[in-house]
């Protein structure tokens, strides 16, 4: 897999050899969706305006995608279906999980501690992000899972890890979305709750996408995990 070189904020300096030489102190990693690369959030990147965070944006490999025919596209794992019975790519997703943790110890192996990165995504990425998170051994700041689900739920219990049994876990939805329905994502919510994990909760009047309100909230979400 190709990592997109980080983006940072505008803060960020770096000298003639692109070492940084400001106080980055907190890193989010953020996963696009579908068909989409790791440029997708720049722009929300920039509008959240947090200084002295490392946003660290990653392309998803091209590969065939079922359920779009065989089509080869950006995707973090093989998508067979978007309903609660289809057959997941469990093996993509454990490989992804993998990549992902390479690119936690890469901020770890840059003097930033594990309870200060963020995993995050949107719908595909989203459901690598909170996979990830909640098998990771090391204690986290947060997770964001946007327009997303929890996949491969049934194992999630005997599976996950506990180090983030408790970390704060931002979880939101289009009422409005047709790609992964408020209801798929509501029976994740219920997975979480059952099993006492610190989900924040919200749905909008949007559909399968983000809005201000939405960035708003992201915005208080991460100060609140990495700043405050």
């Amino acid at each position: 897999m190709q990592q997109l070189q980080a983006y940072t904020s505008p803060l960020t300096l770096s000298n003639e050899d692109n070492t940084i030489i400001t106080k980055i102190n907190a890193s989010v990693i953020w996963l696009h969706g579908l068909g989409a690369n790791g440029y997708d959030f720049e722009p929300i990147v920039a509008e959240l305006n947090l200084p002295n965070i490392r946003f660290i944006l990653p392309h998803a490999p091209s590969i065939p995608v079922t359920i779009k025919s065989g089509y080869v596209m950006p995707a973090w794992y093989d998508l067979r279906g978007t309903t609660i019975d289809s057959v997941e790519d469990e093996a993509g997703i454990k490989k992804s999980k993998h990549y992902i943790n390479t690119l936690i110890e890469k901020e770890i192996s840059l003097g930033i501690p594990a309870e200060k990165i963020v995993l995050a995504g949107f719908s595909q990425g989203g459901a690598v992000a909170i996979y990830t998170g909640l098998h990771s051994p090391l204690k986290l700041a947060g997770i964001m899972a946007l327009s997303t689900y929890v996949p491969i739920k049934n194992k999630l219990e005997a599976e996950a890890s506990l180090a983030n049994k408790k970390t704060p876990i931002f979880m939101a939805h289009g009422i409005f979305d047709e790609v992964i329905s408020l209801s798929t994502c509501q029976i994740s919510l219920k997975l979480l709750q059952d099993q006492q994990y610190s989900v924040i909760w919200r749905q909008y009047n949007m559909a399968h996408s983000l809005c201000t309100e939405e960035i708003n909230d992201i915005r208080r979400f991460l100060t609140d995990v990495l700043v405050e």
